[in-house]
C-alpha cells in the first residue's frame, strides 16, 4: 500500500497529514529517508517516524460485492438464514456490510473493516449517492414522477430523490423499469416512495454505491477494491 495510507492505518495521522509528514523528512522506510507519500511498501518494510518503529496493528480491507436476493446484509443471522458473509470466502478479516441491502434486492454492496469509511459512506451529511434501477408495476405517468421527484413522505419525513427517470416500458406486461437517485437511505425507502405513488417494486437492484458499479461481476462474485478506488471513498467522505 502507498506510504501515507500505511502510516494512516497505523494510526499516526490522517491520510493528509501523513503526506505532509513524509513530505518534510521525518519517515524513514528501511533506513533510508523517504520524500514520496506514494511510495508503496509492505507489512515487511520497516517503517519509522522520528525514529521510532511504526507497525500496523491490523488491515483495513474493501470488498465489492454483487450481492444476489436471498441473501440478508449482516454479519450474522439468529434465524440461520444465509447472509451476504456467506459468499465471501477469502476475505482475510472481519467484515461487515456497509449500510444495507433488503434480501430480495440485489446488487451494489460493500463490506469492509474500515468503520470510520463505512459510518461516514452511510451518514446524510456526506451525500453518498445510491443508484437503483426498480421494476414497478403498472406504467407511471407524469402526475405519479412529478409527486416522486416533488417528494414523499417516509416515516413522516419527505423524501427527495436526487433524480428519476424510466428506464424502459414493458406495455405488454403493464410494467416498466425505473432509475433513482438517493443520497439519504431509510429502511425500504425506494420500495415505499413508488408504493405512495401507486407503483410497488416487484425487483430492485442497486446499480451504483458511490460511484462504484458490479457489471463486471457476476452475481454473488465479489472483488477486492483497487488502491485508487479506496482513496476516491475517502475523498468522498472528506478522510
Amino acid at each position: 500500500m502507498r506510504l501515507a495510507k500505511y502510516l494512516a492505518q497505523a494510526g499516526v495521522a490522517s491520510r493528509r497529514a501523513a503526506e505532509r509528514i513524509v513530505s518534510a523528512g521525518r519517515v524513514k522506510v528501511n533506513g533510508l529517508i523517504e520524500l514520496k507519500p506514494q511510495v508503496s511498501v509492505t507489512i515487511e518494510d520497516i517503517v519509522t517516524l522520528d525514529g521510532e518503529r511504526v507497525k500496523l496493528s491490523g488491515f483495513n480491507e474493501y470488498l465489492l460485492l454483487n450481492k444476489p436476493q436471498g441473501y440478508l446484509s449482516t454479519v450474522q443471522d439468529t434465524h440461520d438464514r444465509p447472509t451476504v458473509l456467506d459468499l465471501v470466502k477469502g476475505a482475510r478479516s472481519r467484515l461487515f456490510p456497509v449500510g444495507r441491502l433488503d434480501a430480495d434486492t440485489s446488487g451494489v454492496l460493500l463490506l469492509t473493516n474500515d468503520g470510520k469509511l463505512a459510518y461516514r459512506l452511510t451518514h446524510p451529511r456526506y451525500g453518498i449517492k445510491k443508484i437503483y434501477l426498480a421494476g414497478v408495476k403498472g406504467i407511471p405517468g407524469v402526475k405519479a414522477l412529478d409527486k416522486l421527484i416533488e417528494g414523499v413522505e417516509v416515516d413522516g419525513v419527505l423524501c427527495v430523490p436526487d433524480a428519476v427517470s424510466i428506464v424502459r416500458v414493458e406495455q405488454q406486461e403493464m410494467r416498466a423499469r425505473l432509475q433513482i437517485t438517493l443520497t439519504e437511505g431509510r429502511k425500504r425507502q425506494v420500495k415505499r416512495m413508488l408504493a405512495a405513488v401507486n407503483h410497488p417494486v416487484f425487483e430492485l437492484e442497486r446499480i451504483s454505491f458511490a460511484g462504484l458499479t458490479a457489471a463486471s461481476l457476476a452475481r454473488g462474485a465479489y472483488r477486492l477494491l483497487t488502491e485508487k478506488e479506496v482513496e476516491q471513498l475517502y475523498r468522498m467522505v472528506k478522510l
